[in-house]
């Protein structure tokens, strides 16, 4: 397989940063009750993954050593600020339904980690796809996540009722996150196995 291609495929199954890293697990568990908010935090999410990776990869060779990790933190908190306050300014409804989770994409472990891992390691281009790639696969895993959950909780995906009724209300709550999340990592791990 192109090495371009999969630098940007692993992060969906693969090394997929909830179901097989598990990675970013608060956000993932606290915003999913619908499949909008986890694409929202998601694609949220992607964009900082993505111009925090750019960027560190741009400057990696005149950051010293010993503010290293401080310079990708300011790096990444300027693009969560940047998706705050278009999200504020632009989806104001998907804004309040994620409150305060916007702000912790600064301290989330994929970001750093990824810009720490790989982007301060490796060429533009490289970077640019390993952002996108785990972004894409964060993004995957939190709809997914939150349409299972909005499914067996309300009846409904993206709000579209498919069943008429309330189902099994606990897929709504925080406990109904844990299993549905568990079912998820476990389905990714016998797909994982048999590949």
């Amino acid at each position: 397989m192109n090495k371009n291609l999969q630098t940007l495929t692993r992060g969906f199954l693969k090394e997929n940063p909830v179901f097989v890293l598990l990675l970013g697990l608060c956000p993932t568990l606290g915003v999913t009750t619908s499949a909008i908010n986890g694409l929202g935090m998601g694609l949220a999410t992607t964009f900082v993954l993505v111009m925090a990776n750019l960027v560190v990869s741009l400057i990696k060779n005149f950051i010293p050593d010993k503010v290293r990790i401080p310079s990708f933190i300011v790096i990444i908190a300027s693009f969560v600020t940047i998706v705050e306050l278009v999200m504020q300014g632009y989806a104001p409804a998907l804004f309040e339904q994620l409150g305060l989770f916007i702000p912790l994409i600064v301290v989330n472990c994929i970001v750093l980690g990824r810009a720490e891992a790989f982007a301060s390691k490796n060429t533009i281009g490289a970077s640019l796809l390993d952002g996108l790639g785990m972004g894409l696969g964060f993004a995957f895993a939190l709809t997914i996540l939150g349409a299972v959950r909005e499914f067996l909780g309300s009846g409904a995906i993206f709000s579209i009722k498919i069943i008429p009724g309330d189902l099994m209300l606990v897929f709504v709550l925080a406990p109904g996150a844990f299993i549905a999340l568990a079912y998820l990592i476990a389905i990714s791990k016998k797909i994982n196995k048999t590949k």
